[in-house]
C-alpha cells in the first residue's frame, strides 16, 4: 500500500480537509434549516410571498426527458387565477430542487399534533402518492417544468391532483457531490484513509500536489511563436494568455471589471484547441470549461459559437457540447443546438431510444387516463400494476440506450462546458480532459472547484477577488448573531518562503484567494485595461482596490451620456447648463444628510430587509430626468443592497418604464453593465449603522457597473461611520463628484 506523506505534510492535509468538511456541513445545515423553517413555520401564503412556492397550478403535460426523467409542465389555470403570469418567485435557476405536491389552502399550515398515529400514517401515505421531488428544468413567465426522477418501485409520481403547488427545497445534490470530492481528495493524498478493498485508481497528479502545497508550481514553459487569433487583445491580455498556456499545473487570470476576462479566456481556449487541430495531432487537447453559474458558462458558449469558421484546409470547426440546464437555453438558438440533450436527440444512434421513449409516453398517457378513444379511464388493480412494471422495464432500456448516445456525443466533443457541480454528473463520470478552465472562480467555493479538477491535468482559474465572494449562508447567519468578523479577500505582499497549506476560516476563502496567498502574485496575471467605465468612475476602485493599476482605455475614458445618439434631441432643445447637469457629469452624489430620510425595516428580525421611501423618491426623480434626456430604460440600471428597496423601487418605476429598466440587488448585477447606474444606499439612521454596506467588494461591484454615468443617493452622515473604506469613498465623492443635496 502507498504510504502517506511526511507527518507534518499529512497533518496539514488532514487539518485542511477536515476544516473544509466541517464548514461544508455547517453550510448544508444552514440551507436545510432555512428551507425547513420556512416550510414548517410559514403559511402557504407567506411562502408564496417569499417566492418559495407557486400555488394553485395545473398540470399541462407529462413526458420523458433526458435520463428517463418525467418532465411535468405546470401553469396557472384561468379557472384559479385572473392572470396566468407567475408572481415574483425564486425558481429562477434550472437545477433548483423542488417538490410538486397537492395544493393546500392559504391558511396556517396543518398541524400533526392531536392526530392519531393511524391518521398521521394516512397523511404520509397520501403525501407520498400525490407528491414528488425533482429539479427545475425550465421556467418561463407562465409555465414551469419540473424534471422528476423515475421511481424505482411502486406507482408513478405523475398522477397529481387537479390543483398542485411547487415548493422550493434545499439542494442536497450539490452538497453530496462536494462531499464526494472531499472524500476523493482525502483518499488521493492520504492513502491510509482508503478502505482495504478499495480498488479505485487514485492519481496524485502534479496539479493536486501544487494546489495543496505539497510541491511548488513548475517553471512555466513559454513559446515565442504564438500567433494570436484575436488581433484586438491588449498587452496585459496577451501576457495572461501566454502565462496560461505556459503554466504546467495552474494559472490564475485576475480580471477586474470591464477588462475583457471572457475575451481573454476565449483566446486561451482557441490556442489550446485550434493549434492542435491545425498541427494534425490525432488526439487534440480536450478542454472542460466550467463556471460558478449557468450564466458564466452560457456566456462563454455564446462567444465560442460566434467565432468564425476556420478556412478550408485549416481544421474542422470546434466541437462544443454544453452539459446541464443552460440558463438561457430559449434565448439563443445556438446555445440550444449545442446542449447535450439536443445533440443526443439528433445523433444517428438516437432513433431506437426515441422509439422506447414513445412507448413510455404512450403508457404514461394511458395510466393518466389520457389514452386514445372516448371515455378513456385509468387502469386499475392488476392491469395498472402490470403497466407500471412495463414502464419501469422500458425506462431501464431507455437509460441504457440513451447512455450509449450520450457517450458517443461527448466522446467526439473537444470542448465540454458545464457548471462546476454539474461536472460531477453521471454523463461525465468516465471522461478526462487535458485542461479545466473555471470562470468566476472567485464566486465559487473551493470545494465545488475540486469536482472538475479531478478530471484534468492542468487548471486555469479566472476571476476577481475584489468582487463578490461566494454566498455563504452559515457565515451570514453567524454575522447576524454577532459571532463572525468580516472576511477580507487575500492581498498578499510576499509569498510564503515555502508553500504552507492553512485550513480556511470560512468558505468565502476561494481557491483563487488561497493560491495567491500561498504562492504570491506570481501565480496570476492581471488584466489592467478596462473598456467599460469613464475614467472618473474608474478612478476610486483603481486606487483603493487595484493598486492604481487599472487604467481606462482611450475609447471609454471620456465617453459621456451626451455621446449617445438618443440624447441629441434633448441637447438641441435645452440650454448648456441643463445639458451639463444631466448628460455631461460622470459622477453625481445626492447627499440626504440632514434630511431625516430614515430607513424602514420590512419583515421580522433577521428575515427582514430595509427600504427608504424618501430616498426612493430621489432615485425615481433622477431616473425620470435621465429618461427625459433621451435615455432608453434599457440603458439605465438601479442598484441597491436591499431586496425591500428593490421591491419599493419596482412598484414606483416598473409601471412607467416596463421591464426594460433593470432594478436589482448588487448580487444580481455582477457581470452586467449599463450606460447609467443609480445606486440607492438605503441606510440612514440615528445609530449610524450601515450593515453589510461596509463590504467593500459589494460596493465595488455596484459602482463599476456604470459606463458613462454613476449617480449615488445616500446619507453621508450615516454611511461615513461604516469603516475606513466608506470614509475614503465619501471623501472621494466630496472632492470629485457633483455633490447635490437631495430634497423631495
Amino acid at each position: 500500500m502507498v504510504s502517506d506523506p511526511s507527518s507534518d505534510t499529512a497533518e496539514s492535509l488532514r487539518a485542511f480537509i477536515s476544516r473544509q468538511r466541517t464548514l461544508l456541513s455547517l453550510e448544508r445545515e444552514a440551507e436545510i434549516e432555512r428551507t425547513s423553517l420556512l416550510l414548517t413555520n410559514c403559511t402557504p401564503r407567506l411562502l408564496e410571498q417569499k417566492g418559495l412556492a407557486l400555488g394553485s397550478l395545473g398540470v399541462v403535460s407529462a413526458g420523458i426527458g433526458l435520463g428517463g426523467k418525467t418532465l411535468v409542465e405546470l401553469e396557472r389555470p384561468a379557472a384559479f387565477h385572473s392572470s396566468q403570469l407567475f408572481p415574483p418567485h425564486t425558481f429562477s435557476r434550472p437545477g433548483d430542487i423542488a417538490r410538486v405536491e397537492e395544493n393546500v389552502s392559504l391558511a396556517l399550515p396543518k398541524k400533526q399534533a392531536g392526530k392519531t398515529k393511524k391518521a398521521q400514517n394516512a397523511d404520509t401515505d397520501a403525501k407520498t402518492s400525490r407528491s414528488a421531488e425533482g429539479v427545475v428544468y425550465k421556467v418561463t413567465d407562465t409555465r414551469i417544468v419540473i424534471a422528476l426522477d423515475p421511481p424505482d418501485s411502486g406507482d408513478t409520481d405523475v398522477e397529481f391532483p387537479e390543483r398542485c403547488r411547487v415548493v422550493k427545497l434545499a439542494n442536497s445534490i450539490t452538497y453530496d457531490r462536494m462531499e464526494k470530492a472531499l472524500d476523493r481528495l482525502e483518499k488521493t493524498v492520504l492513502p491510509s484513509s482508503r478502505k482495504p478493498n478499495d480498488k479505485t485508481d487514485y492519481q496524485l497528479t502534479p496539479l493536486i500536489r501544487v494546489l495543496l502545497g505539497m510541491s511548488p508550481p513548475s517553471k512555466p514553459t513559454y513559446t515565442d511563436d504564438i500567433t494570436f487569433y484575436d488581433p484586438s487583445l491588449n498587452a496585459s491580455q496577451k501576457r495572461a494568455v501566454k502565462f496560461a498556456l505556459a503554466a504546467k499545473e495552474v494559472a490564475c487570470i485576475h480580471g477586474p471589471p470591464g477588462t475583457g476576462k471572457t475575451h481573454t479566456l476565449i483566446e486561451v481556449i482557441r490556442q489550446l484547441t485550434s493549434t492542435q487541430v491545425e498541427a494534425g495531432i490525432q488526439n487534440p487537447t480536450r478542454v472542460l470549461v466550467c463556471g460558478a453559474s449557468n450564466l458564466s458558462v452560457d456566456n462563454i458558449l455564446e462567444r465560442l459559437l460566434a467565432l468564425p469558421a476556420p478556412d478550408k484546409g485549416k481544421g474542422d470547426p470546434l466541437k462544443v457540447t454544453r452539459i446541464g440546464h443552460p440558463a438561457r437555453v430559449m434565448a439563443n438558438e445556438g446555445v440550444l443546438e449545442s446542449t447535450l440533450e439536443v445533440k443526443a436527440s439528433r445523433s444517428d444512434q438516437a432513433a431506437l431510444a426515441k422509439d422506447v421513449k414513445a412507448e413510455i409516453d404512450a403508457a404514461l398517457d394511458v395510466l393518466a387516463g389520457k389514452g386514445k378513444g372516448k371515455g378513456s379511464k385509468k387502469p386499475r388493480g392488476l392491469e395498472r400494476k402490470k403497466m407500471w412494471e412495463d414502464v419501469r422495464a422500458l425506462r431501464k432500456e431507455y437509460r441504457q440506450r440513451e447512455g450509449g448516445v450520450v457517450k458517443a456525443v461527448l466522446g467526439e466533443s473537444q470542448i465540454v462546458l458545464a457548471t462546476c457541480h454539474t461536472a460531477g454528473s453521471r454523463q461525465l463520470q468516465n471522461h478526462t480532459f487535458d485542461v479545466v478552465i473555471i470562470d468566476e472562480a472567485t464566486q465559487a467555493m473551493e470545494v465545488v472547484c475540486w469536482v472538475p479538477i479531478f478530471k484534468a491535468k492542468k487548471l486555469i482559474l479566472a476571476g476577481d477577488p475584489m468582487q463578490l465572494p461566494p454566498t455563504i449562508l452559515s457565515l451570514d447567519k453567524r454575522r447576524k448573531n454577532g459571532r463572525a468578523k468580516e472576511t477580507k479577500p487575500a492581498r498578499p505582499k510576499k509569498p510564503e518562503k515555502r508553500p504552507i497549506l492553512r485550513p480556511p476560516r470560512t468558505l468565502e476563502t476561494t481557491l483563487f484567494d488561497r493560491l495567491e496567498k500561498m504562492y504570491g502574485p506570481g501565480i496570476k496575471r492581471l488584466l489592467n485595461i478596462q473598456y467599460r467605465m469613464h475614467a472618473q468612475i474608474c478612478e476610486f476602485p483603481s486606487k483603493t482596490l487595484y493598486a492604481s493599476k487599472l487604467k481606462s482605455h482611450e475609447s471609454v475614458s471620456s465617453h459621456l451620456l451626451q455621446d449617445l445618439p438618443s440624447t441629441s434631441a434633448f441637447i438641441a432643445s435645452e440650454d448648456d447648463d441643463t445639458v451639463r447637469e444631466v448628460l455631461r457629469t460622470p459622477v453625481i452624489f445626492f447627499d440626504t444628510a440632514g434630511c431625516e430620510y430614515f430607513e424602514r425595516l420590512e419583515g421580522d428580525g433577521d428575515e427582514g430587509s430595509r427600504c427608504n421611501e424618501n430616498e426612493a423618491t430621489v432615485v425615481k426623480a433622477w431616473a425620470e430626468r435621465l429618461a427625459g434626456a433621451g435615455l432608453h430604460p434599457s440603458q439605465i440600471a438601479i442598484i441597491t443592497p436591499y431586496q425591500a428597496q428593490v421591491t419599493l423601487l419596482t412598484s414606483l418605476l416598473r409601471p412607467i418604464y416596463g421591464p426594460g429598466l433593470e432594478i436589482g440587488t448588487v448580487d444580481g448585477m455582477q457581470g452586467r453593465e449599463k450606460d447609467a447606474v443609480i445606486i440607492s444606499l438605503v441606510r440612514s439612521n440615528e445609530k449610524r449603522e450601515v450593515g453589510f454596506l461596509k463590504e467593500k467588494r459589494r460596493l465595488n461591484v455596484a459602482m463599476t457597473r456604470a459606463k458613462r454615468h454613476l449617480c449615488v443617493v445616500g446619507d453621508s452622515s450615516t454611511v461615513q461611520h461604516g469603516g475606513g473604506y466608506l470614509q475614503k469613498w465619501l471623501a472621494w465623492l466630496e472632492a470629485n463628484a457633483d455633490v447635490r443635496f437631495a430634497e423631495v
